[in-house]
């Protein structure tokens, strides 16, 4: 049970982000109850499934809306007062998993607990109903003799947000789409990881495709664009075709470079150096964008003490391959024929929904989702951004933990659209979790979170969690 209140519009930046869409509002009141079965690592086949169920409270927020006969008003939205979280089903034999249904899914790369998230699928918004198949952990590659090793997945999902949206959006310019599928593709290569030194380096990559795009313009349904979805557009979706529509490719493609070595010192401590260069084009695969990306050094202690990790990020997206976009072959006919591919725009896109679900951005919370646009306007306003982010954690007793987690984020509108003045944050939140040991399963957490800045606003907030877990043996 979480219990949790404060001052401002939202619930503050560190409180909110990387919670798989579970918080948002200034006041919350919240049950969960989570059964699941995992899968046995160690069998050749095995089974799991889960269901997570939430229910109660959030307080309601302002958003403005449009009519064409009465001009702007306000209207009051807040979520849901129960959902289905997760609910899936998955299978292993030897080295492959299939899952099916609602999961909630972390970083692949980065350490969740202490980072500002991973620029692809870092666990901030809610889950997207899924199948998805792939190496259940790192394989080694045959005739290597164990110095390389993979992992890889895809999965094929539907957004069902459509009501959150229409709920939100204001009706006065842009678009918004209705039956978007979603693909998520992974494959990572790892040196060996016995060793002191080890590196892991890959490609994550997402899209956008099909459903329905409702255009307006100051209030007006201008046009109805709908995306036929075929057989053969699933395939598109892995190997980006090239087809004259939807801005020269089908589908909307994002995706990133990771890099991360790890040196393991003799008394067991680590440390890490990594990388993760977002795209959303070849000229972003090509790394014509500059610093474009997060940059990150970290430790993890070998051991428990007072600090038993701690990590630093840069992150800059300012770059974004210039703010200029000309391809000649979507202008049949003209005379110019430079190629200029620039604008990337990162987590929008003019043909397919901006990459948010239920409003929370799928990527890194650090760009400011459309959410927190009160306007009502359904895409992100200031990916022009750059950054600083600290992640600490450690034991101040063998029962006592703490995280503190701070940073400092400035962004100046989009490369097409710059804001009037720049939005800027500076957020800190500071946690403590209780393991009861007198009740084995029992933890008490509290954290305590300030936004000070115009990303979206200032903000102070508290918040409890008493959880429990046990183990039921049925038979």
């Amino acid at each position: 049970m979480t219990l949790g209140g404060g001052k401002g519009e939202f619930a503050p930046y560190y409180i909110s982000s990387l919670r798989h869409g579970k918080i948002s509002q200034q006041y919350n009141a919240q049950i969960e109850g989570i059964v699941w079965k995992p899968l046995d690592a160690g069998s050749r086949f095995s089974y799991g499934f889960g269901i997570d169920l939430i229910g109660g409270y959030a307080s309601n927020v302002e958003y403005g809306r449009y009519d064409s006969q009465t001009g702007w008003y306000k209207h009051s939205v807040n979520p849901s007062t129960g959902w289905i979280q997760q609910l899936y089903g998955e299978i292993k034999y030897r080295s492959i998993h299939i899952e099916a249904g609602l999961k909630e899914y972390e970083s692949a790369l980065l350490n969740q607990r202490l980072t500002s998230g991973d620029l692809i699928e870092s666990g901030n918004a809610r889950p997207i109903p899924q199948v998805r198949i792939g190496l259940i952990d790192f394989q080694d590659i045959p005739f290597t003799s164990g110095w390389v090793q993979i992992q890889g997945e895809v999965g094929y999902g539907k957004y069902t947000d459509f009501g959150w949206i229409e709920n939100h959006y204001s009706y006065y310019n842009d678009a918004i789409e209705k039956g978007e599928w979603y693909n998520y593709k992974r494959c990572y290569f790892r040196t060996n990881p016995s060793k002191p030194f080890s590196i892991t380096l890959g490609m994550q990559a997402v899209a956008q495709f099909g459903g329905t795009q409702k255009y307006y313009y100051k209030g007006e349904l201008t046009r109805t664009q709908t995306y036929p979805v075929k057989f053969n557009t699933f395939f598109k979706m892995l190997i980006p075709t090239q087809d004259g529509g939807e801005g020269f490719y089908t589908g909307d493609h994002i995706g990133a470079w990771d890099i991360r070595t790890r040196y393991k010192l003799k008394n067991g401590d680590k440390l890490y150096a990594y990388c993760s260069w977002l795209w959303t084009d070849g000229s972003g695969i090509g790394k014509l964008n500059g610093w474009d990306g997060l940059w990150g050094l970290e430790y993890k202690a070998g051991r428990c003490g007072f600090i038993t990790g701690a990590l630093v990020e840069y992150f800059d997206y300012t770059n974004q391959s210039g703010p200029i976009h000309y391809a000649p072959g979507d202008h049949p006919g003209g005379t110019l024929n430079d190629h200029a591919s620039g604008s990337d725009n990162y987590y929008n896109n003019g043909f397919h929904r901006s990459y948010a679900n239920y409003g929370m951005s799928i990527g890194s919370p650090a760009f400011m989702a459309p959410i927190y646009n009160i306007n009502g306007f359904p895409a992100f306003v200031a990916n022009m951004m750059r950054g600083v982010h600290v992640g600490v954690e450690g034991s101040v007793t063998k029962s006592l933990t703490y995280r503190i987690k701070g940073g400092y984020r400035k962004a100046w509108g989009t490369g097409a659209v710059i804001l009037p003045a720049p939005l800027h944050s500076t957020s800190v939140m500071v946690e403590g979790e209780w393991i009861v040991k007198e009740i084995p399963g029992l933890k008490v957490s509290g954290q305590m979170a300030i936004d000070r800045g115009t990303m979206p606003c200032n903000a102070f907030g508290v918040m409890a969690t008493v959880k429990y877990d046990g183990i039921f043996n049925i038979k």
